[in-house]
């Protein structure tokens, strides 16, 4: 499942940018790459969000992504603040639909939702394309809850903070998700 999804080095979540720059669709496989990555969203949550859950009402990309209980896990919705990449992204795509208040933002070709599955589906081919084994549509979810949990502290935050921008319920659950560090480690008990 999730939890077992490889963890992305910066390298190779920028090769996956470059990629989907280049194929059918370029500013949704943005938008797909980012809410992954830079939000945490799992693939019902790509999947689901709705154009209102991102734009405020002057018509413009908000300062958060906000997961309605509708389309979060277990009926866990959240507020996860808008990281700079994610916004850009989202303003483009806002721009390629038409600045739309309401609607689907990750399109199918039919121009309503994808699917969670198609969003699966999508992750799978792009990452075989570039050789990146052991990933799945988790890792962006996987690789944003360790990167978060590696800064966490350095902003005043908690693994608490880290849980919440996750939606779980359980910080035993997010804990599961975060991926150790061998060199962290070393340093860590060299300084005790």
């Amino acid at each position: 499942m999730g939890t077992s999804a490889k963890v992305l080095a910066p390298a190779d979540v920028r090769r996956l940018e470059a990629f989907a720059r280049r194929g059918r669709l370029p500013a949704r496989n943005q938008a797909i790459i980012n809410l992954s990555f830079m939000a945490g969203l799992r693939a019902c949550e790509i999947a689901g969000l709705d154009w209102s859950m991102v734009v405020t009402a002057r018509h413009c990309i908000g300062d958060a992504v906000v997961i309605s209980n509708d389309i979060a896990k277990n009926g866990r919705g959240r507020r996860v603040p808008m990281h700079p990449k994610l916004r850009d992204a989202l303003s483009k795509l806002h721009v390629v639909h038409g600045r739309p208040i309401i609607g689907p933002v990750v399109q199918s070709q039919r121009g309503g939702h994808m699917t969670p599955r198609s969003i699966v589906n999508w992750f799978k081919v792009y990452y075989r394309a570039l050789g990146l084994n052991g990933c799945s549509s988790h890792s962006g979810r996987r690789t944003f809850i360790t990167r978060s949990a590696r800064l966490v502290a350095k902003v005043g935050g908690s693994l608490r903070d880290v849980q919440e921008l996750a939606g779980h319920s359980s910080l035993t659950t997010t804990e599961r998700y975060i991926e150790g560090n061998r060199d962290a480690q070393r340093k860590l008990v060299r300084m005790l």
